[in-house]
């Protein structure tokens, strides 16, 4: 059959790229959000993502997912989760990138940046390692509470090694971190825990269920569950001292629309052994804690799946040719791509602040209190923005797209995810609310963020204004989500009149100043040329 015809006019896998060097955008936040002294590791980053090694292993994780291993050949119980070699060979390489480790380990300011940038980039690579390594990022949030328990297990959280081995943690130099909260009748209410937690001689012994167990082959976790105090928090290892697994009985592995590759369990407790973290009856704040970091690095995954899919889009254009020119200079394809360049360049910018924010909390209380409401501002709209986007994008591959051997369409199933991982967008937009009302200079703090924005355009000082008399009136839940929207978009048009004047007032036009509600209804006179070059991952022209 390979003699009937000739394979034409199909753009063919793109070639070996540096993902960060490539990218302006990300370039320019990296360096205005005080991160500039990891150039070195992001471009080391940068090139591993735009590997065709990585792409090559990212469709293998996913194209074999992992298996549930509940017995040994011999009968034992044994609750292992099997993974395919490319999931070992891609957690390898994430956590040599530090992914889980910059931010504790840079000891100097942008920290946070130069994680989150790494972060975006991983997000481009392979999501479903992010997970596990976003988990153990996040859990110093409330590790920081029980400071003997941070002392004994920080080396291993940091290590830039991988070790699959289901043994105990003191037998391992790298080690992961999972967390388990949900269960079924609760949700997103915490409050409505029902698992148990009696003492067990200085230790505590918990039984119960949990519904969504992220990661259940992490050597450490924490859960929540319920004592005599109320809803309190617990680490526990995955296996115990002497070595037997730790009271974790499997029940299945959920087939999940999207991050395929990475396992996320329903799993019962049986006596399992755990150390409370913080307080007790105070294990949701303790909690929380952690949460406000994996909502940051929902804001990060979501800006990273834009970026990818709109760069696979415009690589596809560039070489896809129809009507006797390329698809990028068919005005309307080329008006489409553009738009979704500006919505990608400004979710970066959102959540790339969100993360500076982060990084300043802990000396500024400016920033701190900004960080309470733009980490979930971004969380909830990077979140909402990019399963349309990835659409979009999936659709300007036409056919090709919509097999499961193209990338876009795993980016398609994986699109959702962070608009509902950590709370989905209702609660995230109440949560903002919250913020704004009890978090003393939040509403302050947000106004001085978007003060530069004033002056430039009549409808983003309109927008402002708006913003402004809405955080000074009573909470009117019914509206949570039209002001968290206006916030980000004013946020997003801000950040973009200071550090990417280029494209700032095309943003502004389509996305503030009146526009269509899909993609390509720009305005007429955007650079469109000048904003696919910013975006592409080798040149257009």
């Amino acid at each position: 059959m390979a003699g009937t015809h000739e394979v034409l006019n199909q753009a063919g896998e793109p070639p070996d790229y540096d993902a960060f060097g490539r990218d302006a955008a990300l370039g320019s936040a990296v360096a205005v959000f005080g991160a500039g002294w990891a150039l070195a590791d992001l471009t080391r980053c940068g090139e591993r993502i735009g590997s065709g090694l990585v792409r090559a292993r990212a469709y293998e994780a996913n194209r074999y997912t992992p298996e549930l291993r509940g017995f040994d050949r011999f009968g034992n119980r044994i609750d292992q989760v099997a993974y395919h070699p490319a999931w070992h060979e891609l957690m390898g390489m994430i956590r040599a990138d530090g992914y889980h480790a910059l931010a504790w380990t840079a000891g100097q300011p942008g920290a946070q940046v130069a994680r989150a940038a790494v972060a975006y980039l991983w997000g481009q690579g392979e999501p479903g390692v992010c997970c596990p390594q976003a988990m153990t990022y996040a859990s110093f949030a409330a590790l920081r509470h029980a400071p003997e328990v941070m002392a004994r297990f920080r080396a291993g959280i940091l290590s830039s090694g991988y070790d699959p081995r289901p043994v105990p943690p003191g037998e391992k130099l790298a080690l992961s971190v999972g967390m388990a909260m949900t269960e079924k009748q609760g949700g997103s209410d915490l409050r409505q825990t029902q698992t148990v937690a009696r003492p067990l001689g200085g230790r505590w012994a918990i039984t119960g269920h949990k519904w969504f167990f992220s990661v259940p082959a992490s050597d450490l976790f924490l859960t929540l569950a319920r004592t005599g105090a109320g809803v309190s928090c617990f680490l526990a290892q995955g296996w115990r001292d002497d070595g037997a697994r730790n009271g974790v009985m499997i029940q299945r592995l959920k087939e999940k629309c999207g991050n395929r590759s990475n396992a996320s369990a329903e799993v019962e407790f049986d006596g399992l052994e755990a150390v409370m973290i913080g307080e007790d009856g105070r294990g949701i704040p303790t909690i929380i804690e952690m949460a406000h970091l994996t909502r940051l690095e929902c804001a990060i995954g979501a800006a990273a799946l834009m970026r990818h899919a709109t760069s696979l889009a415009v690589f596809h254009a560039t070489r896809r040719r129809a009507f006797q020119r390329a698809l990028v200079d068919q005005p309307v394809m080329r008006a489409v791509l553009a738009d979704m360049a500006l919505e990608a360049e400004a979710a970066l910018w959102l959540a790339m602040r969100a993360a500076a924010a982060v990084d300043a909390a802990g000396t500024e209380a400016t920033e701190a209190a900004l960080a309470r409401v733009i980490v979930p501002v971004a969380k909830y709209w990077n979140g909402k923005r990019a399963p349309g986007l990835v659409a979009e994008a999936l659709e300007c591959h036409g056919g090709n797209g919509f097999i499961e051997e193209h990338p876009i369409a795993r980016l398609y199933r994986e699109a959702p995810l962070n608009g509902l991982w950590e709370g989905a967008g209702t609660i995230i937009c109440l949560d903002v609310l919250r913020a704004l009302g009890r978090t003393t200079g939040a509403g302050e703090a947000l106004m001085a963020a978007l003060a530069p924005g004033r002056g430039v355009d009549r409808a983003l000082d309109e927008m402002i204004a708006a913003i402004g008399a809405a955080v000074g009136a009573p909470v009117d839940e019914a509206r949570a989500r039209g002001l968290v929207e206006q916030i980000a978009l004013a946020l997003s048009a801000t950040l973009m009149v200071v550090h990417a004047p280029m494209v700032a007032e095309a943003f502004i036009r389509a996305r503030i100043g009146g526009r269509g509600l899909a993609y390509g209804a720009l305005p007429p006179d955007v650079p469109l040329g000048d904003i696919l070059r910013r975006a592409a991952i080798i040149p257009t022209d």
